[in-house]
């Protein structure tokens, strides 16, 4: 059985971003006083008591979109609108009800779904006896509520959760095995690869720069497997960032390559490799995440062999030389699956733990055909090593001494684990301590 549904709606800054947040106690949504900052339907599972549910974001109703987007965002509404359950029509306390709230009244007064008044922004107990007015919506007595303060987040679940049908262990969707993160420049093609996982017009494709803002987690299965991916705002150079909204879009791009088990990493192949693409992956390399290269816009470039484009990448993004490639067309839905079993690949691998023998008989056969260079008459040697965790698969080494094993040895050492141990195609992180030399010891060389 499908969870329920529950939307926020109203008018523009009202507050529904920061309700989606109070709710979901982590900054999800951007909150912004400019109008018009949520486009797309942003969502998550809310849980509370013994009930679960979807929660979903959305744009302002009666928003003039300044990058001509208006007929997308009121499309993601009214499609949000049909599949919820519950709406929360959201309005502000402190400027009374306005035309806008009118009109949005109107538009709800025409679907049949349990509506909740919320009044929002009672930050303050004087505020409260302000929410009389909202009567006159015809939804009932609204919900006083401070969504920056938390004030009435309890009371304001108990009432949604009343009109749910009793749930048990088996209503609750399994959890994702894997999150994929995707990422990219603007315009390199994350939302159409979204829609193309999700199998619907999950968020809003459109030729003009920065269309996303939020990071938008969007549930997909195949194999019979859930996955969870996140969309993630076009990252683009510092100096070209122009207001807050850009920067904390950047700073949940990042978020969402911290949170994912694998990144998809979007290249537009009908475009060179640039700066932003170098830095996103620098620092995809030094999350030591999964990544698959995945290759967009592959169907419009004719003349290029993928073997040289191969090279073309490992000459631009040095850092991830070991990333797999995946070729595809997200718009036509080409190997897009081949991918996506290329991540699961990937996510095995980072999973994976060798024996302390296995491990330390490849680190001997390292050293054998390539030592470190030596130091003020020090001899570097290897006394012992370990794997302490996964995802990255991390190796404590016990040395001699870790100042002679410098950032060129450990790629080195890194390069020599995975020709010869399961984590070909993954980062691997490594961590040099001092241990002196003793009898149980043994020295690989």
């Amino acid at each position: 059985m499908p969870l329920p549904v529950v939307v926020i709606v109203g008018r523009p800054n009202v507050g529904k971003s920061a309700l989606f947040n109070c709710f979901s106690k982590r900054r999800i949504s951007i909150v912004e006083p400019t109008c018009g900052v949520t486009r797309d339907r942003v969502s998550t599972e809310i849980r509370h008591k013994d009930y679960v549910f979807e929660l979903v974001d959305t744009g302002g109703m009666g928003v003039m979109d300044s990058d001509g987007l208006t007929k997308d965002i009121e499309a993601q509404i009214e499609i949000a609108l049909a599949a919820a359950d519950s709406v929360l029509f959201v309005v502000d306390v402190r400027e009374g009800i306005t035309p806008l709230d009118r009109i949005v009244a109107e538009r709800l007064r025409h679907i049949k779904k349990e509506i909740i008044l919320v009044a929002n922004k009672v930050d303050v107990p004087k505020f409260e006896y302000l929410t009389g007015e909202f009567n006159k919506l015809g939804f009932g007595k609204p919900f006083p509520v401070s969504a920056i303060e938390g004030y009435g987040r309890s009371d304001l679940l108990d009432k949604i959760i009343s009109f749910f049908p009793p749930q048990d262990s088996s209503d609750i969707p399994s959890e994702a095995i894997m999150k994929l993160a995707i990422v990219g420049k603007r315009n390199a093609g994350k939302s159409t690869l979204i829609n193309t996982l999700a199998g619907e017009q999950r968020v809003i494709v459109s030729e003009v720069p920065g269309t996303t803002r939020d990071s938008i987690d969007v549930k997909f299965e195949m194999d019979n497997k859930q996955f969870l991916a996140i969309d993630t705002a076009g990252v683009r150079k510092k100096k070209q960032v122009k207001d807050s909204i850009e920067f904390y879009s950047m700073a949940r791009a990042e978020r969402s390559i911290r949170r994912a088990d694998v990144v998809l990493f979007l290249i537009d192949a009908t475009l060179a490799i640039s700066e932003v693409d170098k830095k996103l992956g620098a620092y995809i390399d030094s999350e030591r995440k999964p990544c698959v290269i995945v290759i967009n816009k592959w169907d419009l470039v004719k003349g290029i062999e993928m073997e040289k484009y191969h090279a073309y990448i490992a000459k631009n993004l040095p850092g991830l030389s070991f990333a797999p490639l995946s070729f595809i067309s997200a718009k036509n839905n080409d190997h897009v699956v081949e991918m996506i079993h290329l991540a699961m690949d990937l996510y095995e691998q980072a999973n994976t733990r060798v024996s302390t023998a296995e491990l330390n008989k490849v680190v001997e056969d390292a050293l054998t055909l390539q030592r470190p260079s030596q130091r003020k008459s020090k001899t570097p040697k290897v006394y012992y090593s370990t794997q302490i965790n996964v995802a990255p698969p991390t190796f404590v080494i016990f040395v001699n001494d870790p100042k002679l094993f410098d950032s060129n040895y450990e790629r080195y050492l890194g390069n020599q684990l995975r020709s010869k141990l399961p984590f070909s195609e993954i980062p691997l992180k490594f961590y040099f301590r001092e241990r002196s030399k003793t009898k149980q010891d043994t020295e690989p060389s």
